[in-house]
């Protein structure tokens, strides 16, 4: 947090805090604002102290009414304890956290976006630089950060970094939450240590697949926007950075979605690439125009409706979509598709042939 300057002009420093989380899968920030809110506004007071800020602002999905409520509730909580205000903690520094209830737009999980809809405009993201932490929220410096790195916080600093680090393995350090859900016997949001083997996580904490482990499809390791893997490479996965970049997918929000054999993994995809392109702001035309090409073409897919040279077509276009937008919003509709295309081209190649030969049976009859 060193990183957010002193201004030499007086400027107030703040913290944001992503309290967004519109990713699909994902549901680990909720469970903490729901359960136990208390060690969000504790993180927000220590984070805050450390870098020298006077406010911090959680910026909550619209849709988190339950968890809003108890959040506001908590800070009140607060506030009545002398824990926040002008003498916090009897420190004589003064600090003051609010909340703010997006509209529930999943472009505002982009810290500039989210930073634009704080101040009460359109929720599209900003270019880069200047960075949040020179001019961000009311142009003054601001460090936006997730709930769950914010409220494991005071936890490290009660153990000390040893003990945080002593979890997973090299580069890959630390406690995190895992989101389970899809075909599992028993979905759930679950803390563990980074680098846990997918298949143990699966097994040990989400009552295993539906059906088996045999009967496994395919997982998307990392929320929506990561592309999926096949079984074969779910049987040795850790979750971690450096795992699951090896593999060619991410590990994202950690949100794990299981798919078993009785999913149609094409339409699932599609579907995804419709949220992405309903969810696109318009701002950036490869964005704005490519996803909605993705939408046509994998809707097509479906049902076989295509030729095998769109096949690597739509791959073309992801790429040209990829890392050509000011968001990531663009790398995250293309993702999805590209696993798609690497994992289960034959399954893709199999439904176009049998619609070519429908409608050929169709034409002799």
């Amino acid at each position: 947090m060193s990183f957010m300057s002193r201004p030499p002009d007086g400027r107030p420093k703040y913290l944001v805090v992503n309290a967004d989380e519109g990713e699909p899968g994902t549901c680990k920030d909720r469970e903490i604002m729901r359960h136990d809110p208390h060690k969000l506004i504790e993180g927000c007071l220590v984070a805050g102290r450390a870098m020298g800020a006077c406010a911090a602002y959680i910026y909550i999905r619209g849709e988190f009414y339950n968890e809003a409520s108890n959040l506001q509730i908590s800070i009140r909580e607060a506030y009545d304890a002398g824990f926040l205000g002008k003498n916090a903690c009897g420190s004589g520094y003064a600090f003051d956290i609010y909340v703010h209830r997006g509209a529930g737009a999943y472009i505002c999980g982009e810290e500039t976006a989210l930073i634009e809809s704080l101040e009460g405009k359109q929720g599209k993201p900003r270019m880069k630089p200047p960075f949040p932490a020179d001019v961000g929220v009311f142009g003054c410096p601001t460090t936006v950060n997730n709930v769950e790195t914010i409220a494991v916080v005071p936890t490290i600093c009660r153990r000390g970094g040893p003990w945080f680090a002593s979890f997973g393995r090299e580069r890959n350090s630390g406690t995190k939450l895992f989101c389970v859900s899809g075909h599992v016997n028993s979905p759930c949001t679950v803390e563990d240590e980074m680098s846990v083997p997918l298949k143990e996580l699966i097994e040990k904490h989400a009552g295993g697949v539906i059906g088996g482990w045999d009967n496994l499809l395919a997982i998307i390791p990392g929320g929506s926007s990561v592309p999926l893997l096949p079984k074969s490479v779910c049987e040795t996965v850790l979750m971690d950075f450096d795992a699951l970049v090896s593999v060619q997918s991410g590990l994202g929000t950690a949100a794990v979605i299981v798919m078993n054999k009785q999913t149609d993994v094409v339409r699932a995809i599609a579907r995804l690439i419709e949220f992405y392109k309903h969810e696109s702001c318009g701002q950036c035309t490869p964005c704005r125009e490519g996803v909605g090409w993705l939408s046509k073409i994998m809707n097509r897919f479906v049902t076989g409706n295509a030729k095998p040279d769109e096949i690597d077509m739509i791959f073309e276009l992801s790429k040209q979509i990829e890392g050509h937008t000011i968001c990531a919003l663009g790398d995250a509709a293309a993702w999805p598709v590209q696993g798609l295309i690497r994992h289960f081209r034959p399954e893709l190649e199999r439904r176009m042939k049998e619609h070519e030969s429908k409608k050929g049976a169709a034409r002799a009859s």
